[in-house]
């Protein structure tokens, strides 16, 4: 699945204790790649890489706040003896809802710290190992809500929208120096995370899905939309340039309640789609 030749032998996952970083992770062991696992809560860390450890898998963790301007360098305390060759930035799920006026500046912060301070700062330090190289891979987790604004999750979208388009500048710049960029667009997806926020996770992608399109396609940058039915017709959907005022209004990302069923929508609009 991942050419260990062309990105390992270590690939570093950014949120990777549970859900697609979990998934990410497994993967990446079964391809033979050695891992560093970087998430906030350490148990979980150490639950997954044990299991990894017993398939035979070289695992390093690191129990780290992402959200923090010092987590690079914490981060390259366990990686700056070895050869990154893929990285993977998983983090950034948002948990937290409400007009951006009146939330707390740290939530808002932190959403935007790690979305784009942290995507911009781990692509600069390791692609810039990779490309000395002349190869290496870079995956930015990314999400359908980076083309359309939403009222409720303003630092979410507009971090997401970064995510999108410095992934696809990143791409351009890092091509003709051997290294892939690829922005993993993903939809509804059933992880612990949004199981904990009460989501109908069983009408979401698995993560496993989820993972195995990212290294699938790697190669093939610099956006790939998981196939989640109704995935990438939302996102022609919420594309157009024409009435922005009026697709905001229409197609914001529901309430938390309303998920399921905004998700049988989207599920409906791509079986459409395709008659």
């Amino acid at each position: 699945m991942a050419d260990l030749q062309k990105y390992g032998p270590w690939a570093l996952v950014i949120g990777g204790s549970e859900g697609v970083g979990a998934a990410f992770a497994r993967l990446l062991a079964a391809d033979g790649f050695k891992l560093v696992l970087v998430a906030r809560k350490p148990e979980p860390l150490e639950t997954l890489a044990a299991e990894l450890r017993e398939l035979g898998a070289e695992v390093r963790v690191l129990s780290a706040d992402l959200s923090q301007p010092a987590v690079l360098s914490q981060v390259r305390a366990v990686t700056d003896d070895i050869e990154v060759g893929l990285l993977v930035y998983n983090a950034g799920a948002n948990n937290t809802r409400g007009l951006f006026v009146e939330l707390p500046e740290e939530v808002t912060q932190s959403v935007i710290a790690i979305n784009v301070l942290g995507q911009a700062n781990f692509a600069r330090h390791y692609g810039a190992l990779m490309a000395a190289r002349g190869r290496g891979g870079i995956i930015l987790g990314g999400s359908l809500s980076s083309y359309l604004g939403s009222p409720t999750l303003a630092a979410y979208t507009g971090s997401k929208a970064f995510s999108r388009i410095f992934s696809e500048s990143l791409w351009a710049e890092m091509a003709p120096l051997g290294v892939d960029v690829l922005h993993l667009n993903i939809g509804f997806t059933a992880t612990p995370a949004m199981a904990r926020l009460g989501m109908p996770v069983e009408l979401a992608e698995p993560p496993e899905t989820v993972a195995r399109e990212g290294l699938e396609n790697i190669a093939n940058g610099p956006v790939w939309i998981v196939s989640t039915p109704g995935n990438i017709e939302r996102a022609r959907l919420i594309s157009t340039v024409d009435n922005r005022a009026q697709t905001v209004r229409t197609h914001a990302i529901a309430p938390r309640d309303k998920t399921a069923e905004a998700a049988r929508a989207q599920q409906k609009l791509a079986g459409e789609s395709s008659k």
